[in-house]
């Protein structure tokens, strides 16, 4: 990616030492192609934009079918005056591509100052998050815009960088920047075409841009490039070619999963499929690609998988409801963070009042498919009303004391309130059905707990009040729930995934009316003998499936 645009300076030594990645003529083709920057068209009335152009990687091409198309369309080159735009940060970059499309402008017939004047006019040192297109007025953004997180940009320019782009929140990149004023230049169905880190998609600083592209933009073509030798050198990066429209989302885009051997063969026919929608499953040399139907709109993270697994998740996103729904009276929720197990969880049933203590199921607790409780208690200084008076406990106020300093030390710790846990416990939950689902797990591993325990915080609980829980045991068991899990989760180290309530709120289920009472045997059986091929068979045919995506 573009190192060299660096915006932490302007200056030539500093730059120098990030070097420049360069992207593959082909890839740069090919975003062409899906942007719809071909030279069939009237290149000459079209407006298009590199913000971040480099050594002219993205910018020779465009000027090459610029020059082609001025040709087939009967226009002299002058006439393209205001057909291009580019912008640099840094002054050798700006010299480097205003050489090249001269000599590129000389080459195609104009004279030695046309053509200076044409480079000098299309090609401008200005750093696009501070000086950015005026809204709504280029048809066409495309390039690779600089991977740097904010961090590492000089408090004074991150400062600004944060005030002029609204959708950089958190630890973001100065990418993400880029997204949202070329976003803004386009024109109603403008297109933009990024080469860049994914990690916008599902990362938590890329909500705001996801929400905004859900608003009034939608996504023409997505194409995942990891294992691609997509640069010139090799980037330590997970690259996708992103392609956006300036209309909102009326369709599903193209999803593409490039694979090692991708290249210029397998490129133009991505490229030809772009421009149809007749075919929804496509294998070609080197990539996988499916028609999406719909798109994933909001906030929240995009998820990841195959095309196929993608196109799954989103129909089943827009016909089933959510895990946690009103109409079932289903929830999802997290055991209790205590900020200091060390006081908080006992194992002596006696050390305070027994209504100031909870059975406590831990992980553990879990690991044959049964919550087979180990002895170990919450104290628990909350009740219906609230937060309980230390005075009117006198053995819970005399253990807590003995801890005071420590649980003081508490970051939730306050005034008057120094005995309180992170989370609230719920009143009556140790008392409901529910199933459990462990954090850090290979695959979704839900267990029923009876009515017994109160969860520790690294499990997380699901009540329903019209499920039977063992059939909705066997649905989260299938193969179905832990695609989405594995679509939206994060794998952490060792493969484990995370089984987070904002993951776990992504799965979908069938309407509870369509579940007959033969499936709902056939779910419960595979629940409790925690079959989780044969849970897979009783759930797939209620999806309206015939087998798992690959």
């Amino acid at each position: 990616m573009h190192a060299s645009t660096d915006p932490t300076t302007a200056t030539e030594d500093l730059a120098g030492e990030h070097g420049e990645v360069f992207t593959r003529r082909w890839v740069v083709e090919l975003i062409l192609d899906l942007a719809g920057y071909t030279a069939d068209r009237d290149l000459v009335r079209i407006r298009a934009l590199e913000p971040a152009c480099g050594s002219g990687a993205f910018l020779i091409p465009m000027v090459e079918r610029l020059l082609g198309s001025a040709e087939a369309h009967g226009h002299h080159v002058l006439d393209a005056a205001k057909s291009v735009t580019a912008f640099d940060l840094l002054s050798a970059n700006v010299a480097a591509s205003r050489s090249a499309v001269a000599a590129l402008l000389i080459d195609g017939g104009a004279d030695v100052d046309a053509a200076d004047s044409l480079a000098a006019g299309w090609i401008t040192q200005r750093d696009f998050l501070l000086e950015p297109q005026p809204e709504a007025s280029v048809d066409v953004v495309v390039g690779n815009p600089p991977y740097i997180r904010l961090e590492a940009v000089p408090r004074e320019r991150s400062d600004a960088y944060r005030r002029a782009c609204l959708m950089m929140g958190g630890r973001a990149d100065v990418y993400i920047g880029f997204y949202e004023h070329g976003l803004l230049a386009l024109r109603p169905n403008g297109v933009l075409g990024f080469i860049c880190a994914d990690r916008w998609m599902r990362n938590a600083y890329g909500s705001r841009l996801r929400e905004m592209v859900a608003a009034a933009w939608s996504v023409d073509t997505l194409l995942s490039m990891t294992g691609v030798d997509a640069f010139e050198d090799e980037v330590d990066a997970y690259p996708a070619i992103t392609v956006l429209r300036r209309q909102p989302q009326c369709g599903g885009p193209l999803v593409v999963e490039g694979l090692p051997g991708l290249d210029e063969h397998g490129a133009r026919l991505i490229s030809e499929l772009a421009s149809r929608a007749d075919e929804d499953h496509v294998t070609g040399p080197g990539f996988r690609a499916a028609r999406v139907h719909s798109w994933f709109g909001g906030r929240a993270g995009w998820p990841s998988g195959s095309p196929d697994q993608l196109a799954v998740i989103a129909d089943l996103e827009a016909a089933f409801p959510p895990l946690e729904d009103v109409s079932t009276g289903t929830k999802v929720g997290i055991g209790v963070a205590t900020g200091a197990d060390r006081v908080y969880v006992v194992k002596d049933a006696d050390l305070v009042e027994s209504e100031r203590l909870l059975p406590l199921a831990l992980p553990r607790d879990l690991a044959g498919g049964k919550v087979e409780w180990s002895g170990r208690y919450l104290v628990n200084p909350w009740d219906e009303r609230g937060l309980v008076a230390l005075a009117d406990w006198p053995r819970f106020a005399a253990y807590l004391g003995r801890h005071e300093d420590a649980l003081r030390r508490r970051h939730t710790a306050k005034a008057g309130k120094w005995h309180k846990t992170i989370d609230r416990v719920i009143e009556g939950l140790v008392g409901r059905p529910k199933l459990y689902l462990p954090d850090f797990k290979e695959a979704i591993f839900p267990v029923l707990d009876d009515g017994k325990t109160y969860p520790h915080h690294n499990l997380y609980w699901v009540t329903s009040e019209r499920w039977d829980l063992g059939v909705l045991g066997g649905l989260m068991l299938s193969d179905v729930a832990n695609l989405f899990i594995e679509a939206y989760s994060v794998r952490m180290r060792g493969g484990f995934l995370r089984f987070q309530a904002q993951y776990l709120r992504r799965i979908r289920l069938p309407r509870i009316e369509d579940v007959d009472e033969a499936a709902q045997a056939a779910l419960t059986a595979a629940f409790h003998a925690r079959d989780r091929r044969a849970a897979t068979e009783a759930a797939l045919p209620l999806y309206g499936l015939d087998a798992m995506p690959a």
